[in-house]
């Protein structure tokens, strides 16, 4: 059977390392990335190239259209969708709350909500066994910071990955009975290039002595949690939550 896959925010960081073991695990796997071309054309070929079957489209998300078009796509070029791992994400400069404009708030919301609710909405179409889909998983990429609210930091992103957790909890309880199981994952500190896009690179460094582990995590740790809720050895969990934060 050919397990298609469509990650979104796939060129660097977790999306990659999720890509990569997807592929290597049987899935065939589509790249979706907005702007970093040359990266995502780099995993597409290192893919490719140990024999694993993959694409890459540039997709804005947060823009309906583009989903629209990602999504058909997919079904052109790979076949009948599988899996759904809903990771692009954005993070902008640290601020304390008092100061984050409704225009930040707003980009980050398109993002990170808006662009998580259309892909999973395209991919219920495909996957529900209610319009005679063969059932699916999908997986939703929150943070701790759902949990712990980052303030002084990053309260507006922290907000849109707690509607994360909300969409997660309720699309599981309505998609359970369609084949469709839905989880997600909420990484804490872990080693990406989306903490210098929030203007500190080493903030993982700074903060990793607060982490009980006392270390801070790797994204390939965070992708073999992702890779386990896709699989089958995960056929009886939805709406669950597993935190690859170190014990923080």
């Amino acid at each position: 059977m050919n397990k298609v896959l469509l990650i979104t925010g796939a060129s660097r960081g977790i999306g990659a390392e999720t890509a990569r073991l997807a592929a290597a695990s049987g899935y065939s796997v589509c790249i979706n990335f907005h702007h970093s071309e040359t990266k995502a054309q780099q995993l597409l070929e290192s893919i490719q190239s140990a024999g694993h079957k993959a694409i890459a489209i540039k997709a804005d998300i947060s823009d309906e259209s583009e989903v629209g078009r990602l999504f058909t796509t997919v079904d052109s070029k790979l076949g009948t969708l599988s899996a759904l791992v809903n990771n692009a994400g954005i993070l902008e400069r640290q601020s304390d709350f008092e100061n984050i404009s409704l225009a930040r708030l707003q980009r980050v919301f398109r993002t990170n909500v808006e662009g998580s609710f259309l892909c999973a909405r395209e991919a219920i179409k495909r996957m529900s066994t209610k319009h005679g889909g063969g059932g699916g998983s999908i997986v939703n990429l929150s943070s701790r910071a759902a949990v712990l609210g980052a303030a002084h930091e990053y309260v507006d992103y922290a907000a849109s990955k707690g509607a994360i957790d909300s969409m997660t909890t309720g699309l599981a309880h309505e998609l359970g009975d369609q084949g469709i199981r839905v989880n997600a994952v909420r990484p804490g500190l872990i080693y990406t290039d989306m903490h210098a896009s929030g203007g500190e690179a080493a903030r993982v460094d700074r903060l990793k002595a607060g982490v009980p582990m006392q270390r801070g995590g790797q994204a390939i740790e965070v992708a073999q949690a992702i890779l386990w809720l896709l699989s089958d050895q995960a056929s009886y969990t939805t709406g669950t939550f597993i935190d690859v934060s170190g014990g923080r």
